[in-house]
Order: C-alpha cells, then sequence, then structure tokens
C-alpha cells in the first residue's frame, strides 16, 4: 500500500556565495544535507492531508537532468557518473552527485503533473482514451516512488488533483475530468506554469535520500489560445525548477503533406518542450495505451548530474553555460544550458 509523501523544502541547485569562505560553507552544507537526509530515511511517511513532518535540505549543488540516446535513438540505460563529462564555461567539473531513475536495488522517485486539455476541441471520446491511458501509465510506474497531480485547461486552469500516490484518490480524480464545451480558449502555456509551481510547492523534494525526476505531461491538441503567461517565461521557471515539459499531441494533418506527418503546432514550435529537456509524442492511433508507455519509457531514462560550482566563473547573478558530454559518443539532452548563482 502506497503512502502518502514525506515533505521537505528544496535541494536548490543556484544558491549565494559569500566572499573567500566558500569552500568551508560548501561542505558544512553537504554534510548538513546528509545529516538531513539520514533523518528522513528513518522518520515514517505520514498523510498528506495530516501533520506533515518537513525538514529542512540546503546544499549548493547545480542539478541537471540528462536523457541518452544511442546512435539509433533508443534510450541508454545503467549507466554510471563515470560515462559523463561536465563542463562548466569550458571547465570541467567533477560530478559530486549521480542518479539514474532506474537502477537494480533502487530506483529514483518521480513527481508528474499531468496538464488536461479540456476545452472544446476535445472529444468526449478523445478525452475517455486519454484517461484510460493515464490510469495505465499511473500504474506502470507506481513501482517508484512517485507521486502525482492533474490539472486541467480550457479557459481556466484547475487544480484537480493535488500530488498523492494514493490509488483511490487518483482513481476518483478521473471521475471529475469533464470538457469544458463553453471553454473557447486554451491556457496552455498557464497550464504549464501552475504546473510548475505545483512541483515547487507542493511535490515531495526528497524521498527516502533521493531527489525525485520532475516532469509536466501535457495533453492537447498544441494550438494554445489566450494565454497570459508567456512561452519564454514557462521555460525559465522550468529551468529554474528542474523540471522538464513532456507533451501528448492530438495532431492535425496538412494535405500538402500527402497527410502523412502530423503538422507543428504552436507549442512544439515555442521551444517549451525542447528547452526544457521534454519531448512531443504524436497520438496518431486510437490506441493511447502505447504511447503512454513510451512516454513512461522516456521519462524514467533520465539521469540527475550534479555538480559544486566554484569561483573561477562569472559572480553573483550571472549564467554559468553548463554542458554535459557523454564520454563514448552517445546523444546527450539536458534540460537546461544554463544556471545562475544567486538565484
Amino acid at each position: 500500500m502506497m503512502t502518502e509523501p514525506v515533505h521537505s523544502d528544496p535541494p536548490t541547485a543556484l544558491s549565494h556565495f559569500r566572499g573567500t569562505h566558500i569552500a568551508v560553507l560548501s561542505r558544512i552544507k553537504a554534510l548538513f544535507f546528509v545529516v538531513v537526509l539520514t533523518i528522513i530515511a528513518g522518520t515514517p511517511a505520514v498523510a498528506q492531508d495530516e501533520s506533515d513532518k518537513i525538514f529542512k535540505v540546503d546544499t549548493d549543488l547545480a542539478v541537471f537532468e540528462v536523457t541518452v540516446r544511442d546512435k539509433n535513438g533508443k534510450p541508454m540505460r545503467g549507466l554510471t557518473a563515470s560515462d559523463f563529462r561536465v563542463m562548466e564555461d569550458g571547465i570541467e567539473r567533477p560530478i559530486d552527485f549521480f542518479q539514474p531513475i532506474r537502477k537494480a536495488d533502487q530506483l529514483r522517485p518521480l513527481s508528474v503533473v499531468f496538464a488536461l486539455d479540456v476545452s472544446g476541441s476535445m472529444t468526449s471520446e478523445e478525452l475517455q482514451r486519454v484517461k484510460n491511458a493515464m490510469q495505465l501509465f499511473i500504474d506502470r510506474l507506481a513501482d517508484y516512488d512517485s507521486y502525482f497531480s492533474i490539472v486541467t485547461f480550457a479557459m481556466d486552469v484547475k487544480t484537480v488533483q493535488q500530488f498523492t500516490n494514493r490509488p483511490d484518490k487518483l482513481k476518483n480524480a478521473f471521475t471529475k475530468l469533464d470538457r469544458d464545451q463553453d471553454g473557447l480558449s486554451t491556457h496552455a502555456y498557464d497550464a504549464v506554469d501552475a504546473s510548475i509551481r505545483l512541483l515547487q510547492k507542493n511535490a515531495p523534494k526528497v524521498i527516502r535520500q533521493r531527489f525525485p525526476k520532475r516532469a509536466v505531461v501535457v495533453i492537447s491538441d498544441g494550438f494554445p489560445v489566450g494565454d497570459i503567461v508567456s512561452p519564454e517565461t514557462v521555460i525559465e521557471r522550468a529551468n529554474e525548477s528542474e523540471s522538464s515539459v513532456y507533451s501528448v499531441i492530438l495532431p492535425s494533418f496538412s494535405n500538402v503533406l500527402g497527410n502523412k506527418r502530423p503538422v507543428i503546432t504552436p507549442f512544439e514550435a515555442s521551444g517549451v518542450i525542447e528547452r526544457t529537456g521534454g519531448r512531443s509524442f504524436y497520438a496518431t492511433d486510437k490506441n493511447f495505451e502505447m504511447l503512454f508507455g513510451d512516454l513512461a519509457d522516456e521519462i524514467t531514462g533520465s539521469y540527475a548530474v550534479a555538480f559544486y560550482p566554484k569561483d573561477e566563473s562569472p559572480g553573483e547573478g550571472q549564467n554559468r553555460n553548463v554542458r554535459i558530454e557523454s564520454i563514448k559518443g552517445f546523444q546527450i539532452k539536458q534540460n537546461r544550458t544554463t544556471y545562475k548563482i544567486g538565484r
């Protein structure tokens, strides 16, 4: 039986550095981090709606999510820290923290927000197939320490279910997913922004000594209308929170292309997916279950790579450029390529 998460405040990848004491402070914070995680590991989980135990975690780690593929585009699993090289502003950095999602004896947790388009462009049949596929997706990842939240969007963005890993709550949430037949707008970017805020404020931050993979899964026809938040702002906030955005697109086709290839949507063209380390999936078949299975494989095929920044790079408030390379020449996709000191 799965239980609700133990919460702790996020280990921020971008902390302030002060004076010449940075090396000492980093070691002190790292030791504090280990002590806090030891406390969390020995503390029983409690329900989210009860008195959650909150632990303070503070580190100087700069954390990046990466996915790795071979020359044929197949996800690479089972890699170790020695398979990667981290370059910060052209200077190689040692990898101080490394964690795959899938491991033989320990699996990395997940925090996933589903952002579901319920505007008038979604048919009742499509919505039902999506709900069935989402349920199978959650069931497939239930063996991990996975927590899910559900939001819907049309003219308004609504949180249907806060983060939980209780099957009964998720099942009940699916019964509340209805089309907004009067919805003339499709606030996709606003929905992603709200989802990222949920991840920042309400998702478990550390689960049994592990950092969860953070992901937003947008399910839509990909044509946003009426948003308040810009795509650039969404990308910036996703990168700051180390969150990746994935999309399941119900595609349109062009007669010019012979109805063979889906038309790229404004949502995809905005860069929200590519620049956060996510990926688009096209629902070209009525069997959404297989598509969501591929999505699950994609999300669970990533690695967390982190290091302690040094003081040779530009000072506080300036961007530092990071490139993560595969020693063996595999294809690497990062969730972001820069970060700032003193965020």
